[in-house]
């Protein structure tokens, strides 16, 4: 690696970790400011309150990404288009382009760290909302209930636990498609969950009730459920806010939602941001570089208003083109990669127009 190179990636990413570590610990301040009081209602102490908090931080901290490389590219490229370091790797024969290499592959590694980082949010959200009184906390089993699966089978039974991925005296009851065929009754003594393998439900018997009226019955020892395809803790029964589900689930709850005929253009409008604000770290990067070498016009004063100006309207166009997604204006993908094809856009424009 390059001297030159080396300069550069050091001082973008001590310049990110110290923005994307710092702006949480605001978010967090202005948050606390707006709803202390109402926590202090609930009769948390200080202490619950922070590990509240503590839990929130990954949420916060995925949200500063975007923020922090803005801020990290335009304050890396900045001095050095000021004192006149761009131009001297430009006289040496070092284009722009390569002069912001190190930052552009920076922010790809960013880029999978946060979409790593969104899967994780929505767990640490959970928890944070029933740290925070937001909702009740989720037990960890369940005891008579029926449940209709996404296969459209009734599931039924005495009691669920999710230390030990066990039902006891469960019954899955299926219909044909067409109503032709044979209405088909699993009665089991108790169902295990395996990873990769699914349910397995263990001493019972499989009857199979036919439109002539014959009946047919089998007795088994163990029968791999295939088409039960909800693990434990889909079976509880909690209702989990947009903000508490990784992208796999807002698909699948998605899915049902549209089957019973209502609106999923909120869920599926959050379920493409989680993957838009991680991509936005770097497009946001390709933005800020070339934005940094034009505050050479304005001074200082010009290169901070410029990069505040564009955090502002990142947020806003992420806002407004995500209430559009919510009341179904706009198809879902548009929605949430709106505000980073807008920017994509102008950070294409702005890396022809620098001087190379």
């Amino acid at each position: 690696m390059r001297i030159l190179d080396r300069f550069v990636l050091v001082t973008f990413l001590k310049l990110f970790f110290v923005f994307v570590t710092g702006a949480p610990l605001l978010f967090i301040l202005g948050d606390a400011t707006d709803r202390l009081d109402r926590y202090l209602e609930r009769g948390l102490t200080m202490a619950e309150v922070a590990q509240g908090y503590m839990y929130q931080f990954p949420n916060f901290f995925l949200w500063s990404f975007p923020v922090a490389a803005l801020l990290a590219s335009v304050f890396t490229i900045y001095p050095m288009t000021t004192h006149r370091e761009v131009m001297a790797a430009k006289a040496g024969g070092v284009s722009f382009y390569r002069l912001i290499l190190p930052m552009v592959m920076a922010g790809l590694v960013l880029t999978g760290a946060a979409l790593a980082l969104s899967q994780v949010v929505p767990r640490t959200n959970q928890i944070a909302a029933e740290v925070l009184g937001e909702r009740e906390r989720r037990q960890e089993w369940r005891s008579n209930f029926v449940y209709i699966t996404d296969a459209g089978e009734s599931l039924s039974a005495r009691r669920l636990t999710t230390s030990d991925n066990r039902m006891q005296g469960v019954t899955l009851q299926s219909r044909s498609a067409n109503g032709d065929g044979p209405t088909r009754h699993i009665l089991a003594d108790q169902a295990v969950w395996r990873e990769g393998e699914g349910w397995t439900f263990q001493n019972g018997w499989i009857r199979e009730l036919h439109p002539d009226g014959r009946e047919e019955a089998t007795r088994f020892t163990e029968f791999a459920a295939e088409t039960l395809a909800e693990a434990p803790r889909d079976l509880l029964d909690t209702v989990r806010d947009e903000e508490e589900m990784t992208y796999a689930e807002l698909g699948i709850l998605a899915e049902r939602v549209i089957r019973s005929g209502g609106d999923a253009g909120r869920l599926l409008t959050k379920r493409e941001q989680q993957l838009a604000i991680p991509v936005a770290t770097f497009i946001i990067i390709l933005f800020g570089a070339p934005l940094a070498t034009s505050s050479r016009r304005g001074g200082t004063a010009y290169g901070i208003g410029m990069s505040l100006a564009t955090t502002m309207l990142y947020l806003m166009l992420f806002r407004v083109s995500g209430a559009m997604g919510y009341a179904g204006t706009l198809p879902a993908v548009w929605a949430a990669w709106l505000p980073n094809v807008l920017f994509l856009v102008g950070a294409i424009i702005l890396l022809v127009r620098v001087r190379t």
